[in-house]
This record gives structure tokens, sequence and C-alpha cells, in this order.
């Protein structure tokens, strides 16, 4: 299944009303607002969650989780695109004092963000594209994808407007490391990332 995009009736109550009505029809469902648009997309398959566990290992590894920044996992940033936009990614390298940073709706932001991560589903092309825009103009300065669709990393630098100035794309094989402008040195190992996040053959 695909992500779903929800467009307001001309009229109608706020977004992120009608956002919360969804989220508790559909437990597990993440539900976002990306350029005025609610976006749901289905509870991840079990290779996503596989991956999201192997990359908190290097983060943690290198102090991320420490007294400085904190390693979290599904908290939203406000996004500057609209009065009502957020966007929920799956790992996040926020400030320590994240809770100082609180807008609403669950959102915080994005001024408190480092690094945002997506691990791709069946809604890649909204990781690959939609989310590059909104992180990029929300400022984040590190943007990671780990693309299960076409078994790349993407490392996404230096925002700029509504794009990311550097973009670079690592295969298998490759070990990548982060800008250490997130808090500290850390090494990714692609081909671990994505096996991990590949379905096994039944």
């Amino acid at each position: 299944m695909s992500a779903a995009a929800v467009e307001r009736p001309f009229g109608a109550r706020p977004l992120t009303v009608l956002a919360d009505e969804i989220m508790e029809r559909r437990p597990g469902y993440r539900v976002e607002i990306i350029g005025g648009q609610i976006l749901v997309t289905p509870s991840p398959d079990a290779p996503h969650a596989r991956a999201l566990d192997r990359l908190r290992d290097p983060f943690a590894e290198a102090g991320l989780a420490g007294s400085e920044t904190e390693v979290l996992q599904n908290i939203s940033i406000w996004l500057p695109d609209g009065p009502e936009d957020y966007a929920t990614p799956d790992l996040s390298v926020v400030d320590a004092d994240i809770d100082d940073y609180y807008v609403e709706n669950n959102a915080y932001d994005p001024v408190a963000f480092r690094l945002v991560l997506e691990v791709t589903s069946s809604n890649w092309k909204i990781d690959l594209q939609t989310k590059v825009t909104a992180y990029a103009n929300a400022k984040v300065p590190v943007y990671v994808i780990v693309d299960r669709k076409h078994q790349r990393l993407h490392v996404l630098t230096d925002p700029a407007e509504d794009e990311y100035a550097n973009h670079r794309v690592h295969a298998p094989g490759e070990i990548v490391t982060l800008p250490e402008s997130i808090g500290a040195k850390v090494t990714l190992d692609v081909e671990k990332i994505l096996k991990a996040g590949q379905r096994t053959a039944s």
C-alpha cells in the first residue's frame, strides 16, 4: 500500500483536526501534513523496523544519545511551508533540550533538529521528493534516506530554500561518514542497513 493524500474541502475544519481523527480511526498509521495535504501511510513492515533498529546502534555508539543530543524515533517536526504542516521522520538527532522547542500538535521547531532520517516504504517517492523540499525549507542540516526501493543510501546536506545543495548517493559496499555537525562522527555501513531492510525469501 502507498500513502494517500487527503485534501481539505472548502470551508472545512483545520487539517490538524482531520489528521487527529484519521489517526484515531486507523491506529498505527502515520499521518502527516505536507504542502497543505494530509498524507496517510500504513504501518511499516518488519524489514523497515529492522533497518531502523540497525541504524540506532551507530548513532548511540558515537555518543549522540548523551547530554547534548538525543536520538529519537517518530517525533514530529513543524514545517514552515504552511500553518498546519508537519512531518514525522523515522529517526531524528535533536538537541537534548527538545522539550523547550514544542510548537503544537506534538510537533517541534525545526531549529532543534540536527538530522532527520527516513527508511522508505511503498511511499518512497514522498521520502525522495516531497520530503526533500519540506526538510530543506525547514533548514534541517542533514537528511538521510535509506532507499529500499533502489537499494541506495542518500545523504543530503546544506539546505538552500527548497532543495539541498549537496546530495550524495551511496551503494552497498560503501561506508558513509555523516557530517560531524550532527554532534559526533557517525559511520554507516550501507550494505548492512539495506540488507536489514530487505524482505527475506519465503
